[in-house]
């Protein structure tokens, strides 16, 4: 099948504006510490890169086997860490093969569809993670004290290890808190604890 040069410039210039707009979506919602601008990049040439695959081989079919045949022997060696890089993955080669195809209002459809699912799923709030209180005592009769306080601050606790040698005792409790820093400095004011830490960590929870 022949395709026209105007097909081939009006699917080009499609995929640009679409990979622009990913380009412009990733760095906006990314949530990385580090943000990394080669992989973004690599988001829109790859589209642009799928686009022009699709095109060559609606063009010719000792192309499209061609083309079966040496990306059937690629082999993609980077991990993938973040599941949003897999989705923006995906979301460019997507937006090649719509565009290549000259579906331009699919891809652009798709593009609208996909921001607004990320941007309501991702303003969901999510339940408050818990924390972990660590607490060495002097005393294994402490115990009793630092849970009251415990208590006090938090409906739901959970003691997850005790480590007892000679009459000292380590404690690590599950707590949910408001008043985190009110709440460490009651339990250090006690008088047989000998040093208090109140841990968070950066996961999310999912009840």
């Amino acid at each position: 099948m022949d395709i026209s040069a105007g097909r081939i410039m009006a699917t080009f210039l499609v995929t640009c504006i679409l990979a622009c707009y990913v380009f412009v979506i990733y760095r906006l919602m990314t949530r990385k510490s580090f943000y990394s601008k080669g992989f973004n990049v690599s988001l829109a040439a790859l589209s642009v890169i799928t686009a022009a695959i699709i095109l060559a081989m609606q063009s010719n079919l000792v192309i499209s086997l061609g083309m079966v045949g040496a990306l059937s022997i690629v082999r993609f060696r980077t991990a993938i860490k973040d599941p949003m890089d897999l989705v923006f993955l995906f979301w460019s080669i997507s937006i090649g093969i719509i565009c290549g195809a000259g579906l331009f209002e699919v891809a652009l459809l798709t593009c609208l569809v996909v921001t607004a699912l990320v941007l309501v799923l991702e303003n969901i709030p999510s339940s408050r993670a818990p924390m972990m209180l660590v607490v060495n005592l002097s005393d294994t009769e402490s115990e009793a004290d630092v849970l009251d306080i415990v208590k006090k601050f938090s409906r739901f606790y959970k003691v997850k290890s005790r480590n007892i040698s000679g009459d000292a005792m380590d404690m690590v409790v599950e707590v949910r808190v408001k008043e985190e820093g009110a709440f460490a400095k009651e339990v250090s004011a006690l008088p047989k604890v000998q040093s208090v830490s109140l841990i968070s960590h950066d996961g999310e929870v999912t009840f």
